[in-house]
């Protein structure tokens, strides 16, 4: 036991810091695209955080299982580089107890990314949509800031804002866009006015700008013939803002819901949440022959091979579950092969590890004359 907990010890506190790290790297990522949303007014400033959190446990199910995988590659190589493994294998630990050991912590791994993947990255990913969602009812005024040039229209507009009120009345409002009924659509429609806000229609539903007490100025760049009409109320139509989006209405979808359903794609999508915590044993049982070393070369030495075998895996899985969601690939096997022939990968590692030479034939000795 005191073994036991030794090799606990060092491939939990190992997965822990990968995780940290590779977290940080995810966060960060998402954490900069969601903030550029929120500069360009497509998403509120205010709820960058929520997504964050709420997205967590999706960034989890899937960084957990490479932090462990690494941290087996790095803690046991360090136990080789150190030549601890060879005082364990002297003091009885043989290869199985070693690969044992490893499937109680994976087992363990696994419940949790299973949890992860199942229930709470499911309804994480339920509570974000939601923001979404909601942050797509939004017009594109809603998210302006006072002072600012904001792109509307798909980039065929700009507005601008001097004031912006509590109640989103804006003061001394700027608005350019391009004329779609000009010549050549090469027309340009400049809007100044004293004031100007949101407006949703009763009837359907779009948003619309509205400016009152103001100029709306339309013509050609360099030609003399611009039209200028004062108004007191001008109304333009805003697009809605898409901020984000799934891949598919399953990733979203409670559990439950999806095994109640003959849809190949959600039949796809519960697949590969329960193939999540099958990848854990499958990889930990790669990485203990893996993680092998001689102790002149370094515990780095198989980090390479043994991502890029990781890497193959996750996208042999992501590959077979969109031909699934396709229709070229049935229910069964599904995404059930790829893990079959990883594990039958593993064992012929750790077959390797243990001296197993198929393709070395031994030369009958030379008879004595």
């Amino acid at each position: 036991m005191i073994i036991f907990r030794y090799l606990v010890r060092e491939v939990l506190t190992t997965t822990a810091a990968v995780c940290a790290v590779l977290m940080l790297v995810v966060v960060s990522s998402r954490f900069i695209k969601y903030l550029a949303d929120a500069a360009a007014g497509k998403l509120d400033p205010g709820v960058l955080f929520a997504i964050i959190g709420y997205r967590l446990p999706d960034f989890l199910e899937l960084v957990i299982p490479l932090a462990f995988f690494l941290s087996i590659l790095l803690a046991y190589g360090q136990l080789y580089v150190g030549s601890e493994m060879t005082v364990l294998r002297a003091c009885g630990m043989s290869e199985k107890t070693l690969v044992g050991y490893t499937l109680v912590i994976a087992v363990v791994v696994s419940a949790l990314v299973g949890w992860l993947s199942i229930s709470v990255g499911p309804t994480g990913l339920a509570k974000a949509e939601e923001i979404f969602n909601a942050q797509k009812r939004r017009g594109e005024i809603e998210g302006l800031s006072p002072g600012r040039f904001y792109s509307l229209r798909g980039g065929r507009g700009v507005t601008y804002a001097e004031t912006i009120s509590q109640e989103g009345r804006m003061g001394n409002v700027f608005l350019a866009q391009a004329d779609e009924n000009g010549a050549d659509n090469r027309g340009l429609v400049i809007v100044v006015a004293r004031e100007g806000f949101s407006r949703q229609s009763e009837t359907t539903g779009e948003n619309y700008l509205v400016l009152q007490n103001g100029q709306r100025i339309q013509g050609i760049p360099g030609q003399p013939d611009f039209q200028i009409t004062d108004f007191a109320e001008y109304g333009q139509r805003l697009e809605p803002v898409k901020p984000w989006e799934l891949r598919a209405e399953s990733e979203a979808m409670l559990t439950g819901q999806l095994l109640e359903s003959d849809d190949p794609e959600h039949r796809a999508a519960v697949q590969w949440r329960f193939s999540l915590p099958v990848l854990v044993i499958v990889v930990a049982l790669m990485a203990v022959p893996l993680s092998k070393t001689n102790p002149r070369q370094g515990r780095y030495v198989k980090i390479l091979p043994a991502i890029l075998l990781y890497v193959a895996y996750l996208l042999s899985l992501n590959a077979a579950r969109g031909a699934v969601e396709e229709g070229r690939l049935p229910l069964w096997p599904g995404l059930w092969w790829v893990h079959g022939v990883f594990l039958l990968v593993a064992l012929l590692l750790m077959a390797i590890s243990t001296g197993w030479r198929p393709w070395r034939r031994r030369l009958p000795r030379a008879e004595p004359a």
